[in-house]
């Protein structure tokens, strides 16, 4: 199994050698924002970054720039298709700041802009608090019954649908989030959307249409990370936080994690963890293939759930350059690549 994990200092990739995990840092100089695996069997990533552009890498092999001269703005977002075109390749998304959305058929070699984004009615009071005369593309989550049907979040202002591939849009919904963080949806429940906001947990049960926020037991109401188990589209994992202050910022950090089943309350899961003064926000992913068993990141480092979140195990990952007290830098993304397909 390799992992791999956008941070503030570039990209780490790890592996487990035997007993002893292996490290190694890519990318130092570039602001890596977000990762995706293309083809997890050939090992085909993208990595993109505030301040370069996309990145790819095949094979696990050196990192290379690709769309140059057509995606613009720093890449905020990426996402890739599940389902091929004729030549063999599934279509790639680039989400950037200022907000627009990017898309390629040929494995990264060439993009075209997906126009009409911002022409949205809602578009006019998009903002992003630190930087308020812009915003971004935080997420694109791809629909696994209807491939065709993408959601993107933006942050923030709106949760926005484009039906077919990036043509046409439809505008975000009354009731719905408007800073979400991470986007999920599950093959196994079509139509549900799980999405975790700065204003909140918000579920839907009908691709968007119409929204719920189940919060009972969820103290911490500033939702960054998802994870849902690969096998029970009925267990969620999340990290939050009491607001963006405690979540990003080193010297008041305070975050959680909470793990919900079907219609239960929620519950905190932090058994194994640091305590949640001095910890940022968690990135979290299911293991794509094993039901239970989850990874997060942190400014503490990696961390794995073999039992569903009952406990977690701190990985002895190295990580060649540590920050400051925390050891460790803020974790932007991570991404599970297992050995076989």
């Amino acid at each position: 199994m390799k992992i791999v994990i956008a941070h503030e200092g570039g990209v780490l990739t790890a592996h487990r050698d035997t007993r002893t995990w292996k490290a190694h840092t890519s990318l130092e100089q570039s602001s890596p924002e977000c990762l995706v695996a293309h083809d997890r069997h050939r090992d085909v990533l993208f990595c993109g970054t505030f301040e370069s552009g996309v990145w790819k890498s095949e094979n696990g092999g050196h990192w290379f720039q690709v769309g140059t001269e057509t995606v613009t703005g720093s890449v905020t977002s990426l996402a890739a298709g599940r389902r091929a075109n004729s030549n063999g390749y599934s279509p790639l998304f680039a989400g950037t700041e200022p907000s627009a959305l990017y898309r390629s058929d040929d494995g990264g070699a060439s993009w075209r802009r997906c126009d009409g984004l911002t022409d949205l009615p809602s578009a006019s009071s998009w903002s992003f608090p630190p930087r308020p005369s812009t915003h971004h593309v935080k997420w694109i989550e791809e629909d696994p019954s209807r491939p065709e049907i993408l959601f993107l979040a933006i942050e923030a202002g709106a949760l926005v649908v484009t039906p077919d591939g990036g043509n046409t849009w439809t505008d975000r919904v009354a009731g719905g989030p408007r800073d979400t963080h991470t986007l999920r949806m599950h093959a196994g429940a079509p139509g549900r959307i799980y999405a975790a906001a700065g204003d909140g947990y918000f579920e839907s049960a009908d691709s968007g249409r119409s929204w719920s926020r189940p919060r009972e037991g969820l103290s911490h109401h500033y939702c960054w990370s998802i994870a849902v188990d690969v096998a029970d589209p009925d267990f969620r994992l999340m990290s939050a936080a009491s607001g963006p202050g405690s979540a990003h910022n080193a010297g008041r950090a305070e975050s959680f994690i909470y793990r919900r089943t079907g219609q239960s309350t929620w519950h905190m899961a932090m058994e194994g963890l640091p305590e949640p003064a001095g910890t940022l926000r968690s990135v979290i992913t299911a293991h794509p293939q094993t039901s239970g068993v989850y990874y997060l990141a942190n400014n503490h480092g990696v961390f794995e759930t073999r039992n569903g979140a009952e406990s977690w195990k701190w990985l002895d990952i190295p990580w060649p350059h540590p920050a400051g007290e925390n050891a460790y830098p803020r974790v932007d993304d991570l991404l599970i690549l297992p050995d076989s397909p």
